[in-house]
């Protein structure tokens, strides 16, 4: 009897993918390779939960959009009584969850709602969702309806990443394909530029640091996902250094993040300067600074200034440090029209380049000595601790 019942959980097994587990959507099957059928199981249960994240979030916005989208109905004849529930709403939610709530993104609900009607009737016939919020996000920027959904039918069965999504709108990619007569070089042109972003690991990379799903998941933003160790140890000591400099710096927050209108941007520290009454935006390279960093750093002032300076606060101030010191060790950015405010204030309460370069090169060596203690561990075993001799 117990044999019978053996040989029929090996025919079971033996005969591929799992009954039981094709609703779940976890591949099971059984190999003379042990280590890929584990691989299997493990990549497709993690690939089952990510899309059971992603459907739930794209739903939860587009019912919100359209929940919004109805009471705006009710106030049809009313000035203004849309943007009156806007704000009110993303007040109290904002208040209730955190981050998430604001208008522009209670806006860009109702913009979804209104341009993908369909969505949750395709997911209750589908059970699941292809792209990600963040891929809608993207294809709300396309305004023809017919390229919109040209792109949402190429990004789902291409698998395009949110990176590859963004980057054929920004070139416009399909008008192109349209007024190109020799179609296949365009493709294959598309295709190698966009080769390092639809990788397995760059895009569950991807997902992991997407801003929207560590909001939704409620998880805190992993600082680590987004700076080399190297980085992280020169900006936990960089905090530190201008703090003890006694010079009217308050601590802000570090990998600030800024929501933009068409992005999520994070400045690696970010203070405020009580005596000058300005906040203080730093950005820290490895490796040379460029006139790209510059810039950038340039827009993050004008967005910060935009969505935090008050009446009464002077303007801005962005440094970029490059961690290569034998090179430029800063570069400051202030709005235009600033630069006498620079020069006869701002520069009593900063570092100078000096300190500055001092500090990133004792933190760098102390960082590669504390590197080579630990490959000592490595090599030859745990180290005894002052709760375990050495015998």
């Amino acid at each position: 009897m117990a044999a019978g019942k053996d040989s029929r959980r090996e025919a079971r097994i033996g005969s591929g993918a799992d009954p039981q587990l094709e609703g779940i959507g976890i591949a099971y099957h059984q190999s003379s390779d042990i280590v890929a059928d584990a691989r299997t199981i493990i990549d497709s249960a993690q690939a089952a939960a990510r899309r059971a994240v992603n459907v739930t979030l794209v739903v939860r916005n587009w019912l919100l959009g359209r929940r919004i989208a109805e009471e705006e109905l009710q106030g049809k004849g009313r000035a203004d009584y849309g943007k009156q529930i806007v704000a009110m709403l993303s007040k109290e939610l904002s208040s209730a969850y955190g981050k998430g709530f604001g208008k522009q993104e209670l806006y860009k609900y109702v913009q979804f709602y209104n341009l993908f009607p369909e969505i949750v009737d395709s997911v209750s016939r589908q059970s699941r969702l292809l792209l990600t919020w963040t891929h809608y996000r993207e294809l709300l920027r396309v305004t023809e309806a017919d390229a919109r959904a040209w792109y949402v039918r190429e990004a789902a069965e291409q698998a395009w990443s949110v990176r590859t999504l963004k980057r054929n709108i920004d070139t416009q990619y399909y008008q192109r394909l349209l007024l190109s007569g020799d179609k296949p070089p365009v493709v294959e042109e598309m295709e190698r530029n966009t080769a390092p972003y639809q990788t397995r690991e760059f895009k569950q990379a991807e997902f992991i640091k997407d801003p929207y799903m560590i909001e939704f998941l409620g998880l805190p933003e992993d600082e680590r996902i987004r700076e080399s160790a190297l980085e992280a140890a020169l900006l936990a000591n960089l905090q530190s250094f201008l703090l003890e400099l006694g010079k009217g710096y308050a601590f802000m927050g570090r990998q600030f993040h800024l929501r933009g209108i068409s992005g999520n941007y994070y400045i690696d520290l970010v203070f405020y300067n009580v005596i000058l009454k300005c906040y203080v935006l730093i950005d820290l390279k490895v490796g040379k600074v460029t006139h790209q960093d510059v810039g950038q750093m340039d827009m993050y002032v004008r967005m910060f200034d935009d969505f935090y300076r008050r009446d009464d606060d002077n303007p801005t101030l962005g440094i970029v440090l490059c961690s290569d010191t034998d090179t430029d060790i800063a570069r400051y950015s202030v709005l235009s029209g600033s630069e006498q405010l620079f020069a006869s204030r701002y520069k009593l309460y900063l570092p100078t380049d000096e300190e500055l370069r001092a500090e990133i090169e004792n933190q760098k060596a102390l960082f590669e000595r504390q590197a080579g203690d630990r490959d000592n561990v490595s090599d030859f075993g745990q180290m005894p601790t002052e709760s375990e001799p050495s015998t």
